[in-house]
């Protein structure tokens, strides 16, 4: 994940927390503390991506497109860093010369698509509540003596 996504989410999560009014990418960027030009790239990028929806005028700024919960971890990474890609050939069939005689590239697909659909399940609405002081636990050991099964998370 790149530190703009990093620095995406939290600007969500702010907007999340204003409940339906508009902000000013200036605002915005102070109250996150982060550049101002910053917070217009990725309020740009975050429009773009149909996360979050400008208005204009004296009473416009930016609010989310649609609510918390319905925004997935999955998403914001798509609007930022684009497609999750482990690999070439994670995305998209085809798109690396030596995917014919590729003997991992089976494997990489899987754990892919495995990531995938965890951030699929995390929406803005718990990694907003994360920021805020919730963190989940995750036991290591559960990884350690189940392998190939997720940690369990623990309410903190």
């Amino acid at each position: 994940m790149s530190r703009l996504t990093d620095y995406g989410t939290g600007v969500l999560a702010y907007l999340a927390a204003a409940e339906q009014v508009p902000h000013s990418a200036s605002e915005v960027a102070e109250q996150t503390g982060l550049p101002a030009a910053t917070v217009s790239k990725i309020l740009k990028l975050l429009t773009r991506g149909g996360l979050v929806s400008s208005q204009r005028g004296a009473q416009g700024g930016y609010l989310l497109a649609r609510p918390a919960t319905d925004i997935t971890a999955a998403e914001v990474l798509d609007a930022l860093d684009g497609p999750l890609a482990l690999t070439e050939c994670s995305v998209e069939t085809g798109s690396c010369e030596l995917e014919a005689s590729c003997l991992v590239g089976n494997a990489w697909q899987r754990i892919n698509v495995a990531i995938r659909g965890a951030l699929d399940e995390i929406t803005l609405a718990e990694l907003a509540n994360m920021q805020a002081g919730y963190r989940p636990r995750v036991d290591l050991r559960a990884i350690v003596s189940s392998p190939g099964k997720l940690a369990r998370l623990e309410r903190g």
